[in-house]
C-alpha cells in the first residue's frame, strides 16, 4: 500500500467511526440516540486511534490537511506530497461518509431535523457567530498539532517525518495518546463548533451531504464552510511554530 492510499483509507475509517457515532447519537430511532456528548467525544478519539493503527506506519497517518500542511511549515515533511496528501485524505472522508450514509439508511427518512441530519456529516457553530467560530477552530487545531509534536516530537532527530512518527507510534499505546488528544480536545474545546480540526474531516462528508439522496436534507451550509477549512489549517501552522519555538 502506497502512502496516498493508506491516507485515504485511514481518512475512511475515520470518517465511518467518527461521523459513524453522530449518526447514532443525533439520527432519530437509533439506538444511540440523545447518549450525549460524552458518547460523541469517545466515539471520535476511539475512531482517531484506530485510524492511526491502521495507517501510521505506512504513510505517517496524517489523516488531516492541518497536520499535514502544519509539518511540511516546519520542514518535518516534504511540499512536494502535500498535494496527494491532502487529495487522498478528501477522497477518503467522502468514501468514508458514503459507508455512515449506507449504515444509517433506514433512519436518513425518519429523522425531522434537518440540523441533526447536517452534524452527522459537517460541523456548525453552536451560536452563530463568525469570527468566534474561527478562532475556536484555529486553536483546536494548534492544540491538535502542538499535542502530536509533543507525543511524537514529530521531525526532530529522524531522518524522515515517517520514521519520526513510526517510531513514536512503535508501541500499542502510541496511537491510543492520540486518541487520547483528540477525545480531550472534544470534551474541552468541542462545544461552540463540533470541533472540526480537520478540514478534509468537514468538506468530503459536506460534498457528500450535497450529493447523496437524503430525504429532508436541507441546505449543506456552504456559508460556513470554509471555516472548518480555512482555520484548522491556519491552527495547526501556528501550533506546529509554537512547538518548534519552544523546542529550540
Amino acid at each position: 500500500m502506497n502512502v496516498y492510499l493508506a491516507e485515504l483509507v485511514g481518512t475512511a475509517i475515520l470518517i465511518l467511526l467518527g461521523n459513524g457515532v453522530v449518526a447514532n447519537v443525533c439520527l432519530a430511532k437509533s439506538k444511540g440516540q440523545n447518549s450525549g456528548w460524552i458518547v460523541i467525544a469517545t466515539g471520535w478519539g476511539l475512531a482517531v486511534a484506530l485510524a492511526v493503527y491502521a495507517t501510521a506506519r505506512i504513510s505517517g497517518a496524517h489523516l488531516n490537511p492541518a497536520v499535514t500542511v502544519a509539518l511540511a511549515s516546519i520542514g518535518a515533511f516534504p511540499w512536494a506530497q502535500v498535494p496527494g496528501y491532502i487529495a487522498a485524505q478528501i477522497v477518503g472522508a467522502a468514501v468514508g461518509q458514503v459507508f455512515v450514509f449506507l449504515c444509517y439508511y433506514a433512519h436518513w427518512s425518519e429523522t425531522e431535523d434537518q440540523g441533526a441530519i447536517l452534524a452527522c456529516h459537517s460541523t456548525g457553530p453552536a451560536i452563530r457567530k463568525i469570527f468566534p467560530a474561527v478562532v475556536t477552530e484555529i486553536i483546536g487545531a494548534g492544540m491538535l498539532v502542538f499535542g502530536v509534536l509533543a507525543l511524537g516530537k514529530v521531525g526532530l532527530g529522524a531522518p524522515t517525518e515517517q520514521a519520526a512518527w513510526a517510531t513514536a507510534v512503535g508501541t500499542w499505546f502510541g496511537p491510543l495518546l492520540v486518541g487520547l488528544l483528540v477525545f480531550s480536545i472534544g470534551l474541552s474545546l468541542g462545544g461552540p463548533t463540533g470541533y472540526a480540526i480537520n478540514p478534509a474531516r468537514d468538506f468530503g462528508p459536506r460534498i457528500m451531504h450535497a450529493i447523496l439522496p437524503i430525504p429532508g436534507k436541507g441546505s449543506s451550509d456552504w456559508a460556513y464552510a470554509w471555516v472548518p477549512v480555512v482555520a484548522p489549517i491556519i491552527g495547526g501552522v501556528l501550533g506546529a511554530k509554537l512547538f518548534m519555538l519552544l523546542a529550540l
